[in-house]
């Protein structure tokens, strides 16, 4: 019942109308996001960062979460009616979104992606609700030695995030480690690797970096690639009304990929992306027509697109009662957080009850207004798909510039979001994801300061700070997820040699 009664207060916060507004503003731009091909949500996220400087920290927090939560439902929209996916977690999507729309019941495939994205979004949000507050309560007891094995783990474990080889992603993550480094010691107080320069005492901002290495980098990357006008299809509002055998087919799917989604998104990683493949092997196989998946089942557009959105809610749960973001967009999201001076953890439900359980009661609201926007307005965004590319990115770098320019109202920041928007251009190019170099800058400093404090409490004894329960709990669990994953890539090593061998 306590809980019922916090989200109550929640609810009386998030309908504020300032807190409102940054709902609706978040969960309409996070749609556009997912409806234009090339803007990701960890771009869109970075890019707005600056322009929610002047707002305070509950509507600003509620816009952010918007963005993330808003951009899956956009995903599907290209997907099914252009073959092109507008999130990476709207790829299985296009398997069957787009033959429905090639057989004319696109309409039916995007009201029941929306409608399951609801359902499945009410789901994980339950179950953000449920689980969230007793893990931030367990973490309470945690001290330095326990925080440094946390951000051990997780560097261990989060920087393979993307699909890129493990050496990739490691180099990345060491390299948001060095970066993490420079700055002034909060320890000490000694300024490192600054060269003498005094802008660098700070350090480098997390929303500076971000905006740089997937705002910019984003831009140049679809500036410089082709991109062909293709032929969207009109969508009329009496095309969006699913027959019943169509109902009846997707009710389930909505509810499994909703459980699926939700799992999945509490383990590190591309969690949405990875539950909408999931969900759709699973659909086939519950299937009794499994010949019909790829050829326009219903069941491959429901049960995929419920699981990507109950996965978003799940992956609120470790950021919030824990400080850790489990996947790239979370990471940005993160520094969001600390632009606005919150830090996400067990204190955060404990001290700020109210930003908490507001943010919480937000979504609740978000979701019922995606439903809302997404269908009524799917002329718009069919219309918006026509915006010629070298019109759109233009003017989202010059918005994205002065959004540098106004962080610290600096031009050292500047030249930085420029030097970082091309490394990370550089990077793409070179088959980096630079996703797992954030976390690394965002855990780096973490693990330092844990494994510092630490070995102060324990009088520099190194074995009291891993041996303490929770913490050799912690790096136990760690120790064999990295076993689990070397074993993993024995075996399709000797897989490799055996079908070489043939």
């Amino acid at each position: 019942m306590e809980v019922v009664s916090l989200l109550l207060q929640g609810f009386s916060i998030s309908i504020l109308p300032a807190n409102l507004l940054a709902c609706v503003t978040g969960v309409l731009i996070g749609t556009l996001v997912g409806v234009l091909p090339g803007i990701d949500t960890i771009s869109a996220i970075a890019l707005l960062l600056p322009f929610s400087y002047g707002l305070e920290s509950t509507p600003a927090l509620i816009m952010f979460a918007g963005i993330y939560y808003g951009s899956k439902y956009g995903g599907s929209t290209t997907s099914i009616l252009m073959n092109v996916p507008g999130e990476a977690a709207s790829v299985v999507t296009c398997l069957d979104g787009y033959p429905m729309a090639q057989r004319g019941r696109a309409g039916a495939a995007l009201t029941v992606s929306a409608i399951g994205s609801f359902v499945a979004g009410t789901i994980g949000i339950i179950g953000l609700t449920l689980l969230a507050p007793p893990l931030a309560q367990a973490a309470l007891a945690f001290g330095p030695p326990e925080y440094f094995s946390i951000a051990l783990v997780g560097l261990a474990v989060l920087s393979k995030l993307t699909g890129t080889s493990t050496l990739k992603s490691l180099l990345m993550a060491t390299t948001g480690i060095m970066l993490g480094t420079v700055g002034m010691d909060s320890l000490s107080g000694i300024s490192r690797f600054t060269f003498g320069v005094d802008e660098l005492d700070r350090g480098f901002d997390l929303s500076i970096l971000a905006m740089g290495i997937f705002g910019i980098g984003e831009i140049i990357t679809v500036m410089t690639e082709p991109h062909t006008r293709m032929s969207v299809p009109t969508i009329r509002l009496r095309d969006l009304y699913p027959t019943k055998e169509e109902w009846r087919r997707s009710t389930a799917p909505m509810v499994r990929g909703g459980i699926i989604g939700f799992l999945v998104g509490l383990l590190p990683g591309p969690a949405a992306t990875i539950s909408s493949f999931v969900s759709y092997a699973a659909e086939k196989r519950c299937s009794k027509n499994p010949a019909e998946f790829g050829c326009g089942a219903i069941e491959g557009v429901a049960g995929p697109e419920s699981a990507n959105n109950a996965a978003i809610s799940a992956t609120m749960i470790p950021l919030l009662s824990l400080g850790l973001p489990f996947c790239g967009a979370t990471a940005i999201l993160l520094s969001g957080f600390m632009l606005h001076g919150i830090i996400p953890g067990p204190a955060l439900i404990t001290q700020q009850p109210e930003l908490f359980w507001g943010l919480i009661a937000s979504m609740y609201i978000g979701n019922v207004l995606l439903l809302v926007i997404n269908l009524p307005l799917i002329g718009v965004f069919v219309q918006l798909l026509k915006t010629p590319f070298y019109i759109l990115m233009p003017l989202v770098a010059v918005v994205t510039l002065t959004g540098a320019y106004s962080v610290n109202n600096s031009v050292f920041d500047l030249v930085w979001v420029i030097i970082f928007g091309v490394l990370g251009f550089l990077l793409r190019r070179a088959g980096f994801e630079p996703a797992p170099l954030v976390i690394g800058l965002v855990l780096g400093p973490e693990l330092e300061r844990g494994l510092a404090q630490g070995l102060i409490i324990s009088n520099g004894d190194i074995w009291t700070l891993i041996s303490r329960p929770i913490s050799a709990t912690i790096l136990a669990v760690g120790a064999m997820i990295m076993l689990y994953n070397t074993a993993r890539w024995f075996g399709k090593m000797q897989n490799n040699r055996k079908q070489g061998s043939c």
